[in-house]
């Protein structure tokens, strides 16, 4: 996949970006971080320019965002979690990935679109428990294009320091992942920890009382 997805960069250039981008939001199994470190590798021997990759890639990602949002709008969890059954392994998405994305959601409420916009994978998925949550297109839209600005600009950023060895970057971002999972389930614990800890103590005030 890789070697396609590197061909068709270099033959359709900021065109090329944008749909690739598009499509790895709807289809997550494709990877942005090689659609993205490659595009800024080819700032360094192309005439694409930096600023240039990081807007169509964005517009790539929130054009995509916003047709899962879409989709999650039209339909309640039920009828999704049927559509993936049944269609989901051409998407390469499993009920436990949206059910993933879900618990983030209701976990750090509108803030998980911008956060989880910077995770791997789930990146994609946030937007459609933000459209089955009825959430606000406009704050829905403001996260996302910030969300996705940032990593798309760090990924293209990495890619054209790293030049020829911009596939390192691929490698390094199943540790990132990991990593991230692993503070994000820890930060969920520990507000969790603090809204039954302070739970606790008005319920002791008012028996004091």
């Amino acid at each position: 996949m890789q070697n396609w997805i590197t061909e068709f960069m270099g033959q359709f250039g900021y065109l090329g970006i944008f749909l690739l981008i598009a499509i790895e939001n709807i289809f997550p199994p494709i990877p942005s971080e090689i659609i993205l470190t490659f595009g800024g590798f080819m700032t360094t021997y192309t005439k694409m320019t930096f600023s240039g990759v990081v807007l169509y890639s964005t517009a790539g990602s929130v054009g995509g965002a916003i047709v899962l949002y879409k989709i999650g709008h039209l339909y309640d969890g039920n009828k999704m979690e049927k559509i993936i059954d049944r269609y989901g392994h051409i998407l390469k998405v499993k009920n436990d990935d949206i059910n993933k994305a879900s618990s983030w959601f209701r976990r750090y409420g509108n803030q998980a679109v911008f956060f989880c916009r910077m995770v791997p994978l789930i990146r994609s998925l946030i937007s459609i428990p933000a459209g089955m949550s009825k959430m606000k297109f406009t704050p829905f839209l403001l996260f996302t294009v910030a969300g996705s600005l940032i990593w798309n600009i760090l990924l293209v950023g990495a890619g054209a320091l790293l030049g020829e060895n911009w596939h390192k970057i691929v490698e390094f971002m199943d540790i990132y992942s990991n990593i991230t999972y692993f503070l994000l389930g820890a930060a969920g614990i520990i507000i969790i920890a603090l809204w039954a800890y302070r739970r606790r103590r008005i319920k002791l005030r008012k028996e004091q009382e």
